[in-house]
């Protein structure tokens, strides 16, 4: 059986780096594929790794009649409560910096994911 590239890559994982006591390296994981796991030297590595899994995966599922579960998308949204105080600040900071509130909250969480990573 073959199983559709476009599938493969359409899975959300999460990479994480192990530790020197399980390894070093990164692991990546398919949250919709129970126990979908794989790993690789450098994030890049754990990612091809990761698609080769999930091929494994999929095709095991084809061979033992097991449905394939479907990708699971993220909406692009959520709702917020934030204090009166906070949101006057967003909103006065969006204002001043002539975007949307939506527009400058997106920019502020890219930015401070983007912080994270680097540290």
């Amino acid at each position: 059986m073959k199983i559709d590239k476009t599938l493969i890559h359409s899975y959300p994982f999460t990479i994480r780096p192990l530790s020197e006591e399980d390894g070093g390296g990164f692991a990546i994981e398919y949250p919709d594929l129970p126990g979908c796991i794989s790993d690789g030297d450098t994030p890049e590595e754990a990612i091809k790794n990761g698609y080769d899994a999930v091929k494994s995966y999929l095709l095991s599922c084809a061979k033992h009649g097991d449905p394939i579960p479907k990708p699971s998308e993220a909406s692009g949204q959520w709702r917020q409560r934030v204090p009166r105080s906070l949101h006057a600040r967003l909103v006065a900071r969006a204002r001043q910096e002539g975007v949307s509130l939506n527009t400058l909250v997106t920019a502020m969480i890219a930015e401070g994911l983007g912080k994270r990573r680097a540290s």
